[in-house]
């Protein structure tokens, strides 16, 4: 029983990575392909990486994206921390009820509702005080940022419930100044989760397309209305070309990051052990 158990776990594990890893494959495959049809095999060839290094409207949507992204991770991961650690670690105040559940909406609220509701917002503001005078970089950073720290928030959240209070409590009854403690012990110990949300926030940027296409302007397109615009005409080999070098780059960031976390969890460990021999 036991091992037909494990061996149904073991199917259902490769068939689920495969749903999800397969796609990638045949696109990388495809992206080195000779043909002009996408579907029909014609060689081995990197030309379609030559004519997408060699397409300046594709790298200024690049740049423009990693810039919002950039923006935006750094951003919505300090105000997400912030609203994590109130919601935590400040205990009950008031209208936290009411805090927290505005702080989750932007997780279950349709993109195109947050799409138009920005959009009236800044037009807005720009018949009140004509500003921003276009739409682009800033309002499209500003969208991002408004739906990217929920998700900083929540993964800052079970970070701190995780981590408990003891070594601050301790570090407390020691002396230690509230700025002290939380310089010292509380965000090296949350260093982790802050890179989780960052990671994450960067790459919801990355890959927006719903909220960015009601914010941005003329002459500011992100990669991903881009790559949907060309779509639109019909697939294109150098779309999978540059597929291929953002799947490349997205998984340099997750093992960087993982071996960051790694290093973080293992020096902690240590720290946990150290601390119960000198008790005992």
């Amino acid at each position: 029983m036991t091992q037909s158990r494990s061996s149904f776990l073991s199917i259902m594990l490769f068939l689920g990575f495969a749903f999800l890893y397969v796609p990638m494959i045949l696109l990388v495959i495809y992206s080195f392909n000779h043909s002009k049809l996408v579907p029909v095999w014609g060689g081995w060839s990197t030309r379609w990486y030559k004519v997408l290094f060699e397409s300046p409207e594709v790298w200024d949507a690049v740049r423009l994206s990693l810039q919002i992204a950039v923006v935006n991770a750094t951003v919505a991961t300090m105000l997400g921390t912030f609203a994590g650690l109130a919601m935590v670690r400040f205990g009950r105040f008031r209208a936290r009820t009411l805090f927290g559940g505005m702080l989750v909406a932007p997780l279950v609220m349709p993109e195109v509702i947050t799409g138009l509701s920005l959009l009236v917002f800044f037009i807005s503001l720009k018949d009140l005080f004509g500003w921003p005078a276009e739409r682009g970089f800033i309002t499209i950073t500003i969208a991002h940022i408004t739906f990217s720290l929920a998700y900083v928030a929540v993964i800052v959240q079970a970070r701190l419930t995780g981590i408990g209070e003891t070594l601050e409590e301790a570090a407390a009854d020691l002396g230690a100044k509230p700025f002290k403690v939380m310089t010292s012990i509380t965000l090296p110990r949350l260093a982790p989760g802050m890179l989780a949300g960052w990671l994450l926030a960067f790459t919801l940027s990355l890959d927006d397309l719903v909220i960015a296409s009601f914010v941005t302007g003329p002459g500011a397109n992100t990669l991903p209305i881009l790559i949907f615009s060309r779509i639109r005409l019909g697939l294109r080999p150098d779309i999978n070309a540059l597929a291929t070098i953002i799947i490349l780059f997205v998984a340099v960031l997750v093992a960087i990051a993982a071996y960051i976390m790694f290093r973080q969890q293992k020096r902690e460990l240590l720290d946990q052990q150290m601390a119960q021999s000198g008790g005992d």
